[in-house]
């Protein structure tokens, strides 16, 4: 690169051109699907999503039957409200792996990476509210020495 000398020749200078930011295309399989896999804690949730009616199916229970906790059922929908999609697709999905919590967390990672698939125009809307994160916290192994993770036996002086 050749050294300048003042602010015009820096102007008339090549510079290379900036990298833009990467162009997200729609990725669907053989059966018109967007498939994804969703994780949260030791649960793993293999997910397609399909225009339909908006039935969503997890391991071949009704989701509403699967989570029978409102608050599990509402994190499962949380993704399709906020694209403001309820109704335009069915959601077929697999989960194992950690208990109930875990499985509707990584559900929702799932359903949210695959309707970025479908549809990519929806993926600042799901990334803006976090949806497309993975949250990474798991459960912290027992130590030599310890009775659990942390907490050590009780002190007796005698």
């Amino acid at each position: 690169m050749a050294e300048l000398s003042s602010l015009a020749e820096l102007g008339a200078a090549d510079v290379a051109p900036v990298a833009e930011a990467p162009v997200h295309v729609q990725k669907l399989d053989k059966f018109g699907r967007a498939y994804a896999t969703g994780k949260r804690k030791n649960a793993i949730a293999r997910v397609w999503v399909k225009p339909g009616s908006g039935k969503i199916v997890v391991n071949g229970k009704e989701f509403n039957v699967y989570f029978g906790r409102p608050v599990l059922q509402m994190i499962v929908q949380q993704p399709i409200y906020a694209a403001a999609r309820d109704g335009q697709f069915d959601i077929i999905a697999t989960v194992a792996g950690g208990g109930l919590s875990g499985q509707a967390g990584a559900l929702r990672h799932g359903i949210s990476k695959a309707l970025t698939y479908y549809e990519p125009g929806l993926r600042g809307v799901l990334k803006k509210l976090g949806f497309l994160t993975r949250d990474s916290r798991v459960v912290e192994r027992k130590k030599y020495g310890k009775r659990k993770a942390r907490r050590s036996f009780q002190f007796s002086k005698r």
